[in-house]
């Protein structure tokens, strides 16, 4: 069994932050086909369903995002499953809006919800980082992420939410860099094979010793090799 885990704050008040993406991801996945109605479990709200031939738990933590790890936690000491087992996917400031990354392990970037996930659960689970943008200031970080999505967000996050569904399966198998090309492309990005390719416009770059072979070699203008070249071609050497 795998965890699936968006991370966010119980409640309307909190539903369309900023800080919500997580839940809003999990919420984009319990709405595939076979995945069950919301229950409660773990001091959760919980949807139990397969994707690749795999058990799924998704997962809300109801306890407030600062204290995520211990629901989480609960439910991985329940099945008995390890950190590799659990994928978390929350919000992240230093990622432009929409932009994604995706790892296993790592720091917690300050991120509240991360640290508690970090207590109780180990460092070395995956994690899918959703970009919020950052305020451009300290100050404005707290009003940012507890704010709700702006109306011009609309062109992406919907797009986002829908692709991580669509490509849910991709998640469970460990095909990270075509999911993330998928994302990419979803957003209007270009996805990382297609922006490190050359450009087909552009004559490919030779090495210098094919440029060198390419190169025709000048006939001498004077000299016996320019006396003989003479007689042979009447004189027309170029």
């Amino acid at each position: 069994m795998k965890i699936i885990a968006g991370l966010g704050n119980p409640g309307p008040k909190y539903s369309g932050n900023r800080h919500n993406i997580g839940f809003m991801a999990a919420d984009a996945l319990q709405r595939l086909p076979g995945f069950a109605p919301w229950s409660k479990k773990f001091k959760a709200e919980i949807s139990e369903g397969e994707l690749a031939g795999e058990k799924v738990l998704l997962m809300k933590p109801q306890t407030y995002m600062n204290l995520s790890g211990e629901a989480v936690g609960e439910a991985m000491r329940f099945y008995k499953l390890a950190p590799a087992d659990i994928l978390a996917i929350y919000d992240e400031l230093d990622l432009a809006p929409g932009k994604v990354r995706l790892k296993t392990g790592g720091g917690h970037g300050g991120h509240n919800g991360v640290k508690s996930l970090d207590a109780h659960c180990g460092k070395e689970y995956r994690r899918l980082r959703l970009g919020i943008g950052h305020p451009g200031s300290k100050e404005l970080v707290h009003n940012h992420v507890l704010g709700d999505f702006a109306k011009s967000d609309r062109t992406w996050l919907k797009p986002l939410l829908d692709a991580i569904a669509d490509n849910a399966a991709m998640l469970v198998k460990g095909e990270d860099s075509q999911f993330l090309n998928k994302l990419a492309l979803a957003v209007g990005d270009k996805p990382a094979a297609q922006a490190a390719a050359p450009d087909p416009k552009k004559p490919a770059m030779q090495s210098h010793i094919r440029q060198a072979r390419n190169q025709k070699p000048a006939a001498p203008a004077t000299g016996p090799m320019a006396d003989m070249l003479k007689k042979l071609f009447g004189g027309k050497v170029d």
